[in-house]
């Protein structure tokens, strides 16, 4: 195991480019590429990665929800996942879209997940083999979920409002920008999608970023108790919700907090700021 990764709480969940190169025809896991660009799968992955979605396969098309569990029984057994499977995720952004696609593994009750640290970059970086070949697995029957765990790791606009009144944790993990209301998206993207900028009152601005080395790889167990737990203050047992614009950049920060920090109930709000921003009479906070 990578020396880094035994300082975790669940050091498990993360693994590097060495062993997941080890690993490349280990039947007893599925490799899944979740992207920002969703082209970028077609012009080179990891040999064996299937490539998942994270719109187009775990979204509902039509009604802002995730899909059914009839709808994700059927995503896993297309790609020759069983509830058996360990699913190992990587991709672009420094595994933005990777945790986000991880994160809505777990609503629907599969626990065996892992993300490469470092995401496609480092993999890239590093001289690891690329392929353009897709890979073919065989149908399995993957079983219906029972229901999805929205109550566990999932939080609503109701849920955040009630934080926010309430006084409890509430992360910000949108840029500094986004957070003090000077923009509404990131700095590099088109400035649209929602009404009004600002952050959810009682909120605290810790971006996700803060969490990430250079080359996209997690920070150091150390490094991060410093920034959630010294600077921030938060607490093993606090029940604690973060948000960004639509949920990907905070499901990165909801991977940090509930397995390499270990704390007991971390929501990721995917509603964000898209919502919060455009909803009727919800309030505002600007500044920083």
């Amino acid at each position: 195991m990578n020396p880094k990764f035994s300082h975790y709480a669940h050091p498990e969940a993360l693994v590097d480019g060495a062993w997941l190169q080890e690993h490349l025809n280990d039947p007893a896991i599925r490799i899944v590429e979740s992207n920002e660009d969703v082209l970028l799968y077609d012009t080179g992955h990891i040999p064996g990665a299937v490539h998942i979605d994270w719109r187009g396969d775990l979204q509902d098309n039509v009604q802002r929800d995730y899909i059914s569990p009839e709808h994700f029984a059927a995503v896993c057994s297309k790609n020759g996942i069983t509830p058996d499977t360990t699913v190992v995720f990587y991709g672009d952004k420094s595994n933005w879209w990777s945790a986000y696609a991880l994160w809505a593994f777990r609503l629907f009750g599969h626990t065996k997940v892992k993300l490469l640290d470092g995401g496609s970059a480092k993999w890239k970086a590093e001289g690891r083999p690329l392929t353009r070949e897709k890979p073919s697995f065989a149908p399995t029957k993957y079983p219906v979920p029972a229901k999805r765990h929205d109550a566990d790791i999932r939080a609503f606009f109701a849920d955040t409002l009630a934080h926010s009144q309430g006084r409890k944790p509430l992360i910000d993990v949108r840029s500094p920008g986004e957070f003090k209301g000077e923009i509404t998206h990131m700095p590099e993207y088109p400035q649209e999608g929602v009404l009004r900028g600002g952050h959810v009152p009682g909120a605290k601005s810790v971006p996700w970023k803060t969490a990430a080395n250079d080359d996209g790889t997690f920070k150091s167990a150390e490094e991060l108790r410093k920034i959630y737990t010294e600077n921030l203050g938060l607490k093993k047992d606090d029940d604690i919700i973060a948000y960004c614009r639509i949920g990907e950049r905070s499901s990165h920060t909801w991977f940090v907090l509930t397995y390499l920090l270990g704390y007991d109930r971390v929501r990721n709000y995917d509603g964000s700021w898209t919502e919060w921003g455009n909803m009727v009479r919800a309030p505002i906070e600007k500044g920083s």
